[in-house]
């Protein structure tokens, strides 16, 4: 419930997991301080039913920026420019104390109306570089809030500019993944399986179809009986997908949608996955080995620079798309299973770059923003 008399907090998301995770997991944290939040996203989200209450849901227009082709820059310009009407009028009838952006072009009107209107405002960076939207917005806003220590380690210029508005918070959390990092490491040399989970999300889940079940093929008989493999794979791949582990007789279960994916990847031993900003987050805060594959063709390589801190703190494998291969990714699959002791010290790896409060840290930053104690 909203204190009497507090005005809300606007929070811009685009409607994409990786934008929409952390603006509920910072709704939730908010609500815990009688904060109401409202979400401006896109028509991707239109149905979101997260921690925000439907009618505090608003569908702002919005495009993102692809190539130099003259007729799909007019037609985005347009868009971005009616979604800045749209906000400008939407912040008018809110008045909140703070609008903050979660990167992505969708954030770019509700964030410059925000900067127009006199209304203090935010950014959140998931990534481990900084993204387009974000460097754009980041010399107009009050405070930018970051995940990683040198999100502005490529931009000295930018850096120069901003880096005093930047504070370190992480990258909030869903409640159900702080409830899974409570579970143990299952210990799998006490376990008579191995247990493995693949997923990708919209863009990583046919390269996942195509390339796991012709390398779990590849191992050994003796490992291919103790695997239980839960893989996402999208609809016109289910049947293949599923018709390839039951020729092996492999015990798998394959679906398009797991909606209690933080429970399964705290039952997980190992995760293959792509590497975006809320899926390396998870992974740290539950504590799992992953074997990540970043989306090779981003515009900024963020899923690349992601994979590599989690890389560097031991707790992943990162393998580029064009060393995906079944063969490769069976002989990574068998050398973790036939060592259970770099499968923990992995787990611990991850863990150890886990920011488990992050949704709090940025709570109370939006409120200091909100009350005035950051300045541009």
């Amino acid at each position: 419930m909203q204190a009497p008399g507090r005005a809300p907090v606007l929070v811009a998301a685009g409607g994409t997991g990786g934008h929409l995770f952390p603006a509920e997991a910072l709704a939730a944290a908010l609500a815990q301080r009688s904060v109401a939040v409202h979400l401006a996203t896109d028509r991707r989200a239109a149905r979101y039913s997260g921690a925000i209450s439907e009618d505090a849901i608003h569908v702002i227009a919005s495009a993102t920026l692809r190539g130099r082709n003259p007729l799909a820059v007019a037609r985005t310009a347009s868009l971005l420019g009616l979604g800045l009407l749209q906000a400008y009028a939407l912040i008018g009838r809110l008045k909140p104390a703070a609008v903050i952006g979660f990167g992505g072009y969708p954030t770019l009107p509700p964030v410059l109306a925000a900067s127009w209107r006199g209304v203090p405002s935010l950014i959140h960076d998931a990534n481990a570089v900084i993204g387009r939207a974000n460097r754009f917005l980041a010399p107009r806003v009050t405070a930018i809030a970051t995940t990683f220590p040198d999100l502005f380690g490529s931009e000295p210029v930018l850096a120069a500019k901003v880096a005093a508005k930047a504070t370190l918070t992480g990258n909030p959390v869903r409640p159900a993944v702080v409830a899974a990092a409570s579970i143990p490491y299952p210990d799998l040399a006490a376990s008579d399986r191995l247990r493995l989970l693949i997923f990708g999300g919209s863009q990583g889940a046919r390269v996942m179809a195509k390339i796991v079940p012709p390398a779990i093929r590849r191992l050994d008989a003796s490992l291919r009986a103790r695997l239980a493999i839960v893989q996402q794979a999208r609809e016109e791949d289910l049947p293949r997908v599923r018709e390839a582990y039951a020729d092996l007789s492999v015990a798998a279960e394959v679906a398009p949608f797991f909606g209690d994916l933080p429970a399964r990847m705290a039952a997980s031993h190992l995760i293959v996955s792509r590497s975006g900003a809320s899926t390396v987050a998870e992974l740290a805060a539950i504590g799992r080995p992953a074997i990540l594959v970043p989306l090779p063709h981003a515009l900024d390589q963020d899923q690349f620079a992601n994979a590599g801190v989690l890389e560097r703190a031991g707790g992943a494998i990162r393998m580029v798309q064009e060393r995906f291969t079944p063969q490769l990714l069976a002989e990574e699959i068998a050398a973790l299973a036939a060592s259970p002791q770099r499968l923990a010290a992995m787990a611990a790896g991850a863990r150890s770059v886990a920011r488990l409060d992050a949704a709090d840290r940025l709570a109370d930053l939006v409120l200091k923003v909100a009350a005035g104690g950051a300045n541009k």
